[in-house]
């Protein structure tokens, strides 16, 4: 015999302590309903509007260099420290939770071409304009020592660019050539070129670790493998490539920063055209550093604004900027996703929020539910005209908002002429070249 009982868990409808909320027993059936969907909308307009109130992405400025801050490197194990390299040779070491430099070395004479962090987290290497590479400590030196490098090696040419393989004792310098050291030698194991330029920066693949890309002033992005003696393949652009950054997470992904204002994701295997061209810039692009979750990337640029892509659009879902920034030399995305530094010309270190309106701090569990709550109904949401505008909505300093409206003219008007121009032609004299193919000169493999 069956016998039907009510079961009621108390759980269900008791707060837990008096200064809880009272718990409503609540039917979701969508007829007791009708007004739900322009009740969700109306949320979703405020939760849009208050992100916008909210959104104050600077956190700190870190200052003490006496120049340019010319490049910047994440320590691999400690997430509060980032060292940086200016153009007076200097080197700091600075603490982002205390926000504050706890160490400072006089590492070259001339500028800090480039520097790295050893894969164990260690010691790091720094190249200048005096020839030469140094590998220096972490830590400071104890009391009464001499703040000396581990060892230094002098070469033949300055050095633009440096380094480290991901998971050996393998660093890559690059100037005239490409030279592959090991870390107990004075010697390179090998060199690579192609092509008689300087080379403006080095990069090793964090996946495939073996794979290294390179950026030429001859307007080439050229990639080599470790294991071989010659280079792959290059591709050549139209303007000169600043700087490459492979994404942490697909390997064969990497994204250049161009000085035609545009970024360019390749994928390595069909580099005849990219996968996507990231325009916003005005200014060539001097920098750019994935986060650690390969979605967004983060461009800096000589226009004094620096942008935060995602790796599957064409234009930036974010722009930071200040009245006191200018040139943005170098920037990286921190290992915990949540934060980004930049360094620019004015001698500061500049701390931002990856995510421009999020709360900082320890969430309670309802903050948290709410806060993911509005999320949601953002993104339902997102495509409705008034939601769109103002999510889409930012105060940029005249000089871009200017040039902006400037180079839209422009690109109009170069349209105009071409299609004016296949008008007035015989049918198949002028071919239609797709945007993504318009930069590319010529694949050599």
């Amino acid at each position: 015999m069956r016998v039907k009982v009510l079961s009621r868990n108390p759980d269900d409808y008791v707060r837990e302590t008096k200064l809880d909320l009272q718990r409503v027993p609540r039917n979701y059936d969508p007829v007791l309903h009708p007004f739900e969907v322009p009740r969700e909308y109306t949320r979703a307009l405020n939760a849009t509007k208050l992100e916008r109130v909210f959104a104050k992405p600077f956190l700190s400025s870190l200052d003490g260099h006496r120049d340019g801050v010319n490049c910047m490197a994440k320590h691999p194990k400690s997430l509060s420290t980032v060292l940086s390299g200016a153009c007076d040779g200097e080197v700091r070491i600075w603490n982002l939770t205390k926000r504050q430099c706890i160490r400072t070395l006089q590492a070259h004479e001339g500028f800090v071409r480039g520097m790295c962090a050893r894969f164990c987290g260690t010691s790091f290497f720094t190249v200048g304009d005096d020839k030469t590479v140094k590998q220096w400590k972490m830590e400071s030196p104890a009391y009464g020592e001499e703040e000396e490098p581990i060892h230094t090696i002098l070469g033949k040419t300055v050095y633009t660019g440096i380094d480290h393989h991901w998971k050996e004792a393998v660093f890559a310098t690059c100037g005239q050539q490409v030279d592959i050291w090991d870390e107990q030698r004075t010697s390179p194991m090998c060199s690579f070129t192609w092509g008689f330029d300087s080379i403006s920066s080095v990069k090793f693949n964090p996946i495939e670790t073996y794979l290294l890309g390179s950026c030429a002033s001859d307007r080439n992005i050229v990639l080599y493998d470790m294991r071989q003696s010659t280079p792959l393949k290059k591709v050549i652009l139209n303007m000169r490539t600043n700087t490459l950054c492979w994404n942490p997470m697909e390997a064969f992904i990497f994204t250049a920063a161009n000085e035609d204002y545009n970024l360019y994701t390749f994928d390595m295997r069909f580099l005849s055209s990219p996968v996507m061209v990231h325009m916003d810039h005005v200014s060539a692009v001097l920098d750019v550093d994935y986060s650690p979750t390969g979605k967004e990337f983060v461009s800096a640029s000589f226009d004094k604004s620096v942008r935060i892509f995602p790796v599957d659009k064409g234009h930036s879902r974010e722009v930071y900027h200040t009245k006191r920034m200018q040139h943005v030399i170098t920037v990286k995305w921190t290992s915990d996703s949540k934060y980004i530094l930049c360094g620019s010309d004015e001698m500061n270190i500049r701390l931002w929020k990856a995510n421009a309106s999020e709360k900082l701090g320890v969430l309670a569990p309802r903050e948290k539910a709410a806060m993911n709550y509005n999320q949601k109904l953002k993104e339902k949401f997102q495509h409705h005209p008034q939601i769109k505008r103002i999510a889409r909505h930012r105060h940029l300093p005249k000089s871009i908002f200017c040039q902006i409206k400037e180079q839209r003219i422009m690109r109009e008007a170069r349209r105009r002429k071409e299609l004016n121009r296949r008008k007035h032609s015989k049918p198949g004299s002028v071919p239609v070249v797709p945007e993504r193919k318009k930069h590319i000169v010529a694949v050599v493999q």
